[in-house]
């Protein structure tokens, strides 16, 4: 019986281990030897359908229209398309405004609230044009990302490009203990890897675009999680999913951690939703497919109930030798450090130290809620966008 207890105990720090620095290293050995190749963009720039799926936006969508009609891009290629999703702020007065001043600009006002994915459904259906860019209310781009993006699909083994996404922290009201872009630093370094490799496997939902004949339509009513699910299709369809590193977007960072927390709790249910549909990628033919979604997604998922098993193991195994003990109190300790991040966050101490482990465990507290969410179907396909 100790035996097997021990057994599992190594397995879990194994699997931990390997999420966050041997998949990293692999990726970074696998980039070093793959053969570069040279992109010759001698084909004209594709035409391209901006997307936007629009809920209550009236503060920003004035000021995104604006940002997209500085795009370094050719506007006879362009049309941008906002559907507004039974919007009950001022947003549909100014898409109508807006839309008188730009012929370029096309809105959809909807008369029920049906949930970004559907919306985007339906507004996939009157593209004209080659290339989807799929961006939120929310995003900004930088003037030539539009162009840094699409050029990209002069490749024709490209089916879908990420952009960068740059994660920005407010300068006032804001919860320091909110490390979400500490985090998007490392998980973006992960994307330009798996992107090099042509595996990149979740785009920024803020900034990516897709060839339109890869578009796959959303399920209409299971919550899923849409740039996951359209980069999984790519995938799917033997396209690679490429990383476009100078084709940069900006999104604030949410002022509150309570509103990452749930941001992250409907991700989490959303993302194990999305899977069901590409269980076939998990044994796919391009076995570098497979392995970037275990090891990037399915064990991250997980990594909740291994933090459990590992420290209930660890409690079982701590007196078979002193490296267990060892093991076993560095991890009252880091929950202790949590803790005190917590503590300090209601006093508005920041440190940085507890404050990182503090958002590590709540960030794993949302995936395991997120994962009881899905198991229980307590998701549903609309939600209030976070200020993010």
């Amino acid at each position: 019986m100790e035996i097997i207890i021990a057994g599992i105990f190594w397995l879990t720090i194994l699997m931990l281990i390997h999420a966050y620095i041997l998949y990293p290293l692999s990726l970074r050995i696998l980039v070093l030897f793959k053969r570069k190749q040279k992109i010759e963009n001698k084909e004209p720039l594709p035409s391209v359908s901006i997307l936007i799926s629009a809920y209550n936006e009236g503060r920003i969508i004035a000021d995104r229209i604006e940002n997209i009609k500085n795009m370094d891009y050719d506007f006879n290629n362009i049309e941008v398309i906002i559907g507004s999703d039974y919007s009950s702020d001022n947003t549909n007065e100014i898409l109508k405004q807006k839309a008188q001043e730009y012929n370029w600009l096309k809105i959809k006002i909807f008369d029920i609230r049906r949930g970004k994915a559907n919306v985007l459904n339906d507004l996939v259906q009157i593209v004209r044009n080659e290339v989807l860019v799929f961006t939120d209310a929310n995003t900004m781009f930088e003037e030539n990302s539009l162009l840094n993006l699409v050029s990209k699909f002069s490749n024709k083994k490209v089916g879908g490009v990420c952009g960068r996404l740059e994660l920005v922290e407010p300068n006032e009201n804001f919860d320091k203990t909110n490390r979400e872009k500490l985090y998007w630093q490392y998980e973006t370094h992960l994307k330009k890897m798996e992107g090099e490799l042509g595996v990149l496997i979740a785009a920024n939902g803020g900034i990516y675009a897709i060839r339109k004949e890869l578009f796959t339509k959303f399920p209409e009513r299971e919550a899923i999680t849409d740039d996951l699910f359209q980069t999984f299709s790519v995938l799917a369809q033997g396209f690679n999913f490429i990383y476009s590193y100078d084709a940069v977007a900006k999104e604030d960072v949410s002022k509150k951690m309570i509103t990452e927390f749930r941001r992250k709790v409907r991700f989490a249910a959303t993302n194990f939703q999305t899977l069901k549909f590409f269980k076939v990628l998990l044994f796919s033919q391009r076995p570098l497919i497979s392995y970037a979604i275990f090891s990037h997604k399915l064990i991250r998922w997980f990594v909740p109930l291994l933090l459990i098993l590992l420290l209930v193991t660890s409690a079982i195994t701590k007196n078979f030798g002193q490296l267990y003990y060892v093991i076993f109190l560095a991890q009252i300790f880091f929950y202790a450090s949590a803790l005190l991040g917590y503590l300090f966050k209601l006093s508005r101490i920041n440190v940085a130290f507890f404050s990182i482990i503090y958002y590590y465990v709540v960030t794993n507290l949302a995936l395991l809620i997120g994962l009881f969410h899905f198991v229980l179907k307590k998701q549903t396909p609309f939600w209030q966008s976070t200020p993010r």
